[in-house]
């Protein structure tokens, strides 16, 4: 497994090793060890699996008090996967990483706890799976507009297919309840 540090630290892309092979391929996505050995020592407690059409944007999504770290794979078609870093306290607040994340170049995106996250689906449809760090509660959730001016993403799009609760969500500056920065 390789580790590709980005531009916030603790949002990683993670590159499993690949083994094809005249049947398929193999890939170990996860393992605990592997993952502490490349400095990522988390425990995942819940699964989810995301279809998306093209053009779709779901986010920016979070939990307060549990946050969620997350570790996003495609495993089918591209999104454009986006962390923001909104840690009350964090010398990076406001800041975002992007990744295009597809089936074939096989990168994962992990976000610590603290980070909101969202993403466009690039192709006809994508398939995605994440593996969390706390369980969902929908009491817990908060969500930030996907295209606020102060986060200031560059979608690829301009007219996303968005849910009813993403269309209704308010801007970083007038979100009250923000995960804590631990230095």
């Amino acid at each position: 497994m390789n580790l590709i540090e980005t531009s916030i630290p603790g949002v990683v892309i993670v590159e499993p090793e690949f083994h094809p092979d005249h049947r398929g391929h193999f890939m170990e996505t996860y393992h605990r060890d592997k993952f502490a050995d490349i400095g990522l020592d988390v425990e995942f407690v819940q699964d989810n699996h995301s279809f998306s059409k093209k053009g779709t944007i779901r986010g920016f999504h979070y939990q307060v008090p549990n946050p969620q770290g997350k570790m996003v794979r495609v495993v089918r078609g591209a999104i454009m996967d986006v962390a923001v870093d909104i840690r009350e306290g964090s010398p990076t607040f406001g800041q975002y990483v992007s990744k295009i994340l597809t089936k074939e170049n096989r990168r994962q995106m992990y976000m610590p706890p603290g980070f909101t996250h969202g993403f466009c689906t690039l192709t006809d449809t994508a398939d995605l799976v994440m593996k969390c760090t706390t369980v969902y509660s929908k009491k817990d959730m908060r969500i930030i507009s996907w295209n606020d001016p102060d986060i200031g993403v560059e979608w690829p799009i301009t007219d996303p297919v968005l849910s009813e609760k993403d269309i209704a969500a308010g801007s970083l500056v007038d979100a009250t309840v923000f995960p804590q920065y631990i230095a």
